[in-house]
């Protein structure tokens, strides 16, 4: 689209990011010898989105970019003007490390495996043919990299093996054999082999780690006969029933826009819902803004493998593209998201968000005895996209219902890291998977940002709690529950964990106006799968991020503050997100506020997620709770009469 048609919130485009890496070249020297980190659009505030909405006043047109000179290991931050073509600010940010990016990713498995001293580590392992070999580079958290090398950009690797061209690599891991890499040169600075140790290498098991199917074994293909399924047809003939305009998306009285950046992949702007003749603000902007993956186990080969995906790698760079039929199913509309290489050179990643429409059984129904049955089947709205992340698959999806609620999903599937064992040892962190191997306990932290604005942008959120009254005069048969509600005036309150035993709830409640029935609305959020952090307060790995030690957080809304476990999460020893910010227990009371909320995958190992891992489903929710005057869905349109054959009653369902 030309500029003049963009909207303020629709993402860069090719030609901005062209645009914004010839500004920083001609004005600083940015090209051979840096790499673009990230370019972002620098989003508009909500006063400037408002201004548009009311006077068409089109808001300056901006980047963020973060820049690394790889020569001198240091860190730039720019802020370009796209509406003046200028550089408006090129800032040194001293003792932080840049996001890695998928280039270097790809550079260091090529210069890792053509290195002689990794060829000839391999080779006393009798593994000759480095086509076969990956070499998989990971972040390092300060408190575990080498006192010798802190001040350079490093990285280390896993080392993997293909039993066959085409074969899964993760299936064979060459345990014990890592590389520590400047990342920056490109310089190997040392190799930690086990092979040289007095345990000395582990003989690789035999495993069956294969996944597609002409790679898996005759005698496991056909231990069992499952009959194939019959085809299952979604077809909308007449289209499906949302608009989509650019980036705007119209659906069932909802309408949001969709957007996309390098670090929170898909992000959702501007949620509102129709309600008679005004759209009434529900959410101002929805991400994932962090997640962290540790895995619990101490040996060598995983004490290093504490992943921040979004911080240190992006969840954008990382989107895969989506196939009709395998990804999406039904009458599906795409949107492609455009990204930039670290030479700042965009790209394009086709079919990256999907947008559908799902049946999801009924919606409401009650069966009269006269009258018969009234029945409604529910339809949802589902904006999703994929990301991979080098071994695991996250699949993200934002629901969007017709009776005002609003779902966040998210699957793990993918492949499990694993480790070989010598025979007869033990394995106390993770679960034997296949023969003398063992996959290690580990968790995976998602941490969403919801900037809510219920009816308007000033909320407040309230702690919900049900309570059992004790037995007595006024409750002989201990029988009532009634409902504890708290408002959390200041950051130190906002602070919350999850209580299954009262069933704690939050409400994001707008206290300056009232429904019909008199009280404030308001949207509960609902968790699901909250996980303990189960680190102990001074450990290193959680000092780094500190947000996983609550369920959820609130925080008076700052267009700095985007990520809980600081800006350079990569190498990072402390937490400078959350954990500085709320230090200053500012007011969280009737004003513009933030909810980060904390959940995920407990993952302890199982057989059946090897050698691919079903996908493990996790969610919460955001309901309306007199948001409006009574059931919203009310007004759905029934569907076609439907008369069960035999039913003397004649009862019939709409």
């Amino acid at each position: 689209m030309s500029q003049t048609a963009r909207h303020p919130l629709d993402p860069l485009g090719s030609d901005e990011f062209t645009t914004v890496a010839g500004l920083l070249g001609e004005t600083h020297g940015v090209g051979a010898g840096w790499r673009f980190c990230s370019i972002e659009m620098a989003e508009p505030s909500k006063a400037e989105l408002a201004a548009f909405d009311s006077t068409g006043e089109v808001p300056a047109r901006r980047a963020l970019v973060t820049c690394l000179d790889s020569a001198r290991n240091a860190t730039y931050k720019a802020v370009v003007s796209l509406t003046d073509s200028a550089v408006e600010s090129f800032d040194h940010i001293p003792g932080v490390q840049a996001n890695f990016t998928v280039d270097e990713f790809e550079e260091c498995d090529r210069v890792l495996r053509a290195h002689p001293d990794v060829v000839a580590a391999l080779a006393r392992r009798g593994i000759t043919d480095l086509d076969l070999v990956f070499m998989d580079t990971w972040t390092y958290g300060a408190a575990v990299m080498p006192d010798e090398y802190r001040d350079r950009r490093l990285g280390w690797s896993d080392t993997w093996l293909r039993s066959e061209p085409g074969a899964n690599p993760y299936a064979h891991p060459v345990s014990g054999l890592h590389c520590v890499i400047d990342v920056n040169a490109m310089e190997l600075l040392r190799i930690e082999d086990s092979f040289d140790s007095a345990d000395g290498a582990i003989d690789p098991p035999e495993v069956m780690g294969e996944y597609v199917p002409s790679l898996i074994p005759e005698r496991i293909r056909n231990s069992s006969r499952r009959e194939p399924l019959k085809p299952l047809e979604i077809t909308q003939p007449e289209g499906p029933s949302f608009t989509l305009d650019g980036n705007r998306l119209e659906w069932q009285n909802w309408s949001l826009r969709v957007g996309f950046n390098h670090r929170e992949g898909m992000t959702l702007h501007t949620v509102g819902y129709r309600d008679g003749d005004r759209v009434r603000p529900v959410a101002h902007r929805m991400s994932f803004a962090e997640m962290m993956v540790p895995y619990r186990d101490h040996c060598g080969d995983h004490y290093r493998r504490t992943a921040f995906d979004i911080g240190e790698w992006g969840l954008g760079f990382m989107t895969t593209s989506l196939e009709l039929g395998c990804d999406c199913l039904g009458e599906i509309r795409y949107l492609d998201a455009t990204l930039h290489n670290s030479a700042g050179e965009p790209y394009t990643i086709t079919n990256a968000i999907c947008i559908h429409e799902e049946d999801d059984a009924v919606l409401w129904k009650h069966v009269d005895h006269d009258a018969g049955a009234e029945v409604r089947r529910m339809r949802r709205l589902t904006v999703s996209f994929h990301v991979t992340v080098a071994n695991y698959e996250y699949l993200v999806y934002w629901r969007f219902y017709q009776d005002g609620n609003i779902q966040c999903e998210v699957r793990a599937t993918g492949i499990m890291v694993t480790t070989p064992i010598a025979p007869g040892a033990d394995h106390p962190h993770g679960t034997l998977v296949d023969e003398r191997t063992y996959a290690p306990f580990h968790q995976h932290f998602l941490v969403a940002r919801l900037d809510l604005d219920v009816d308007g942008t000033d909320n407040t959120v309230v702690m919900s709690e049900t309570e059992a009254e004790p037995i007595g005069p006024d409750n002989p048969y201990g029988l009532s529950l009634v409902q504890r509600n708290t408002p959390l005036r200041t950051e130190s309150e906002g602070r919350q964990d999850m209580n299954w035993a009262s069933q704690r709830a939050w409400k994001v409640v707008n206290t300056n106006t009232v429904n019909g029935l008199g009280t404030h609305p308001s949207y509960k959020l609902v968790p699901g799968d909250a996980i303990p952090p189960m680190f102990a307060p001074e450990s290193p790995i959680f000092q780094r991020a500190t947000v996983i030690g609550h369920t959820l957080w609130v925080t008076p809304n700052n267009a700095e503050e985007r990520w809980p476990a600081g800006e350079f999460v990569n190498q990072s020893s402390v937490d400078t997100g959350l954990g500085e910010w709320t230090k200053a227990d500012r007011s969280i009371d009737n004003t513009d506020v933030v909810l980060w909320y904390v959940f995920g995958v407990h993952h302890i190992t199982r057989p059946e997620d090897w050698p691919v891992m079903p996908a493990d489903t996790v969610s919460f929710w955001l309901k309306p709770f007199g948001f409006f005057d009574r059931n919203p869905a009310l007004d759905v349109e029934a569907s076609a009469a439907c008369h069960t054959p035999g039913d003397d009653q004649g009862h019939s369902c709409h």
